[in-house]
Protein backbone atom coordinates (compact mmCIF):
# COMPACT_ATOMS: atom_id res chain seq x y z
CA UNK A 1 0.00 0.00 0.00
CA UNK A 2 2.79 2.41 0.85
CA UNK A 3 4.48 1.84 -2.51
CA UNK A 4 1.22 2.45 -4.36
CA UNK A 5 0.58 5.60 -2.35
CA UNK A 6 4.02 6.96 -3.18
CA UNK A 7 3.46 6.35 -6.87
CA UNK A 8 0.18 8.23 -6.78
CA UNK A 9 1.79 11.13 -4.91
CA UNK A 10 4.66 11.35 -7.39
CA UNK A 11 2.23 11.23 -10.31
CA UNK A 12 0.16 14.08 -8.87
CA UNK A 13 3.31 16.19 -8.30
CA UNK A 14 4.49 15.53 -11.84
CA UNK A 15 1.15 16.66 -13.26
CA UNK A 16 1.26 19.84 -11.16
CA UNK A 17 4.81 20.64 -12.29
CA UNK A 18 3.90 20.14 -15.95
CA UNK A 19 0.81 22.30 -15.58
CA UNK A 20 2.78 25.06 -13.91
CA UNK A 21 5.48 24.97 -16.57
CA UNK A 22 2.90 25.20 -19.30
CA UNK A 23 1.54 28.41 -17.78
CA UNK A 24 4.94 30.20 -18.14
CA UNK A 25 4.90 30.85 -21.85
CA UNK A 26 7.80 32.58 -23.65
CA UNK A 27 5.59 35.40 -24.86
CA UNK A 28 5.40 36.63 -21.28
CA UNK A 29 9.11 37.47 -21.62
CA UNK A 30 8.73 38.85 -25.13
CA UNK A 31 6.17 41.53 -24.32
CA UNK A 32 5.48 44.03 -27.12
CA UNK A 33 8.07 46.84 -27.02
CA UNK A 34 10.20 49.01 -29.28
CA UNK A 35 13.98 48.97 -29.38
CA UNK A 36 15.85 52.26 -29.52
CA UNK A 37 15.56 53.96 -32.94
CA UNK A 38 13.17 51.27 -34.19
CA UNK A 39 10.56 52.29 -36.77
CA UNK A 40 6.98 52.81 -35.67
CA UNK A 41 3.77 53.66 -37.47
CA UNK A 42 2.35 55.23 -34.30
CA UNK A 43 4.03 58.61 -34.87
CA UNK A 44 4.05 60.75 -38.00
CA UNK A 45 7.86 60.78 -38.23
CA UNK A 46 7.93 56.98 -38.27
CA UNK A 47 10.23 56.71 -35.22
CA UNK A 48 9.46 54.91 -31.98
CA UNK A 49 11.98 56.99 -29.99
CA UNK A 50 10.80 60.47 -29.09
CA UNK A 51 13.11 63.47 -29.39
CA UNK A 52 13.82 65.34 -26.15
CA UNK A 53 11.98 68.66 -25.81
CA UNK A 54 13.91 71.72 -27.01
CA UNK A 55 16.12 73.05 -24.24
CA UNK A 56 16.47 69.72 -22.44
CA UNK A 57 19.80 69.42 -20.60
CA UNK A 58 21.15 66.20 -19.14
CA UNK A 59 21.46 66.25 -15.36
CA UNK A 60 24.81 67.70 -14.35
CA UNK A 61 25.49 69.23 -17.79
CA UNK A 62 23.93 72.68 -17.45
CA UNK A 63 26.49 75.20 -18.72
CA UNK A 64 25.02 78.57 -17.82
CA UNK A 65 28.30 80.37 -17.12
CA UNK A 66 30.20 80.67 -20.41
CA UNK A 67 33.37 81.94 -18.75
CA UNK A 68 33.58 79.03 -16.29
CA UNK A 69 33.04 76.30 -18.88
CA UNK A 70 34.83 77.72 -21.94
CA UNK A 71 37.27 80.34 -20.65
CA UNK A 72 35.65 82.80 -23.04
CA UNK A 73 32.99 85.50 -23.13
CA UNK A 74 31.58 86.39 -26.54
CA UNK A 75 34.37 84.43 -28.18
CA UNK A 76 37.19 86.25 -26.35
CA UNK A 77 39.46 84.70 -23.73
CA UNK A 78 38.74 86.00 -20.24
CA UNK A 79 41.46 87.88 -18.39
CA UNK A 80 40.26 87.20 -14.84
CA UNK A 81 39.33 84.02 -13.02
CA UNK A 82 35.56 83.41 -13.14
CA UNK A 83 35.47 82.69 -9.39
CA UNK A 84 37.52 83.79 -6.39
CA UNK A 85 40.69 81.74 -5.83
CA UNK A 86 41.35 80.75 -2.22
CA UNK A 87 44.43 79.25 -0.58
CA UNK A 88 42.73 75.85 -0.68
CA UNK A 89 42.23 76.29 -4.43
CA UNK A 90 45.95 76.92 -4.87
CA UNK A 91 46.80 73.83 -2.84
CA UNK A 92 44.44 71.75 -4.97
CA UNK A 93 45.84 73.36 -8.12
CA UNK A 94 49.40 72.45 -7.13
CA UNK A 95 48.33 68.87 -6.50
CA UNK A 96 46.60 68.54 -9.86
CA UNK A 97 49.45 70.34 -11.64
CA UNK A 98 51.95 67.89 -10.21
CA UNK A 99 49.81 64.96 -11.37
CA UNK A 100 48.96 66.04 -14.91
CA UNK A 101 51.41 68.76 -15.96
CA UNK A 102 54.83 68.05 -14.46
CA UNK A 103 55.66 65.01 -16.65
CA UNK A 104 56.08 67.41 -19.58
CA UNK A 105 56.29 70.93 -18.11
CA UNK A 106 58.29 70.15 -14.98
CA UNK A 107 57.55 71.13 -11.38
CA UNK A 108 58.71 74.68 -12.05
CA UNK A 109 56.74 74.97 -15.28
CA UNK A 110 59.95 75.47 -17.24
CA UNK A 111 59.17 72.81 -19.86
CA UNK A 112 61.85 70.44 -18.57
CA UNK A 113 59.70 67.58 -17.31
CA UNK A 114 60.82 63.97 -17.04
CA UNK A 115 59.50 62.91 -20.45
CA UNK A 116 61.43 65.79 -22.03
CA UNK A 117 64.58 64.76 -20.19
CA UNK A 118 64.14 61.30 -21.68
CA UNK A 119 64.11 62.55 -25.24
CA UNK A 120 60.52 63.41 -26.06
CA UNK A 121 59.40 66.69 -27.58
CA UNK A 122 60.28 69.88 -25.72
CA UNK A 123 57.34 71.23 -23.75
CA UNK A 124 56.54 74.92 -23.48
CA UNK A 125 57.96 76.95 -20.62
CA UNK A 126 55.35 79.01 -18.82
CA UNK A 127 58.02 81.60 -18.07
CA UNK A 128 58.44 82.88 -21.59
CA UNK A 129 57.18 86.41 -22.04
CA UNK A 130 54.32 85.42 -24.36
CA UNK A 131 52.77 83.03 -21.83
CA UNK A 132 53.40 85.28 -18.87
CA UNK A 133 51.30 87.92 -20.63
CA UNK A 134 48.64 85.47 -21.85
CA UNK A 135 45.08 85.58 -20.50
CA UNK A 136 43.87 82.90 -18.11
CA UNK A 137 41.09 81.93 -20.53
CA UNK A 138 43.74 80.89 -23.05
CA UNK A 139 45.25 78.39 -20.61
CA UNK A 140 41.79 77.01 -19.83
CA UNK A 141 41.16 76.49 -23.54
CA UNK A 142 44.49 74.70 -24.01
CA UNK A 143 43.95 72.42 -21.02
CA UNK A 144 40.45 71.63 -22.24
CA UNK A 145 41.08 71.13 -25.96
CA UNK A 146 44.82 70.58 -26.25
CA UNK A 147 47.35 72.46 -28.37
CA UNK A 148 49.98 71.15 -30.75
CA UNK A 149 51.37 67.87 -29.39
CA UNK A 150 49.49 68.32 -26.12
CA UNK A 151 46.24 66.43 -25.75
CA UNK A 152 43.12 67.91 -24.20
CA UNK A 153 42.41 67.03 -20.57
CA UNK A 154 38.68 67.74 -20.45
CA UNK A 155 37.89 64.13 -19.58
CA UNK A 156 40.58 63.73 -16.94
CA UNK A 157 40.43 67.09 -15.18
CA UNK A 158 37.11 68.55 -13.93
CA UNK A 159 36.27 72.12 -14.94
CA UNK A 160 37.00 73.80 -11.62
CA UNK A 161 40.23 71.86 -11.19
CA UNK A 162 41.41 73.28 -14.54
CA UNK A 163 40.99 76.78 -13.14
CA UNK A 164 42.83 75.78 -9.96
CA UNK A 165 45.73 74.45 -12.04
CA UNK A 166 45.87 77.79 -13.87
CA UNK A 167 45.87 79.66 -10.56
CA UNK A 168 48.87 77.61 -9.43
CA UNK A 169 50.51 78.17 -12.82
CA UNK A 170 50.18 81.92 -12.26
CA UNK A 171 51.77 81.49 -8.83
CA UNK A 172 54.68 79.65 -10.46
CA UNK A 173 55.09 82.41 -13.02
CA UNK A 174 55.20 85.01 -10.27
CA UNK A 175 57.56 82.97 -8.10
CA UNK A 176 60.03 82.40 -10.93
CA UNK A 177 59.94 85.93 -12.31
CA UNK A 178 59.30 88.14 -9.29
CA UNK A 179 61.45 91.17 -8.52
CA UNK A 180 62.29 92.74 -5.19
CA UNK A 181 59.57 95.29 -5.91
CA UNK A 182 57.01 92.48 -5.71
CA UNK A 183 58.01 91.72 -2.12
CA UNK A 184 56.21 93.75 0.58
CA UNK A 185 58.55 96.44 1.90
CA UNK A 186 58.28 95.18 5.49
CA UNK A 187 59.50 91.73 4.46
CA UNK A 188 62.35 92.53 2.10
CA UNK A 189 64.85 92.21 4.91
CA UNK A 190 64.05 88.49 5.01
CA UNK A 191 65.62 88.05 1.58
CA UNK A 192 69.10 88.52 3.04
CA UNK A 193 72.35 88.47 1.13
CA UNK A 194 73.34 90.83 -1.64
CA UNK A 195 70.92 93.16 -3.45
CA UNK A 196 68.65 91.20 -5.76
CA UNK A 197 67.03 91.80 -9.12
CA UNK A 198 64.46 89.09 -8.46
CA UNK A 199 63.13 87.70 -5.23
CA UNK A 200 65.87 85.63 -3.66
CA UNK A 201 68.20 85.94 -6.68
CA UNK A 202 71.51 87.87 -6.30
CA UNK A 203 72.22 90.73 -8.67
CA UNK A 204 74.56 89.89 -11.59
CA UNK A 205 78.17 90.93 -11.35
CA UNK A 206 78.99 94.25 -13.01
Amino acid sequence: MRTESRRVTRGVLAVLVIAAAGGCRQDMHDAPRYEAYEASATFSDGRASRAAPIGTVARGWLREDEAVYTGKVNGEFVEAFPFAISHDDLVRGRERFNVYCTPCHGRLGDGNGMVVQRGLRQAASYHQERLRAERVGYFFDVITNGFGAMQGYAEQVPVHDRWRIIAYLRALQLAQNATVADVPADRRSELGGAPATSAGAPAPHQ
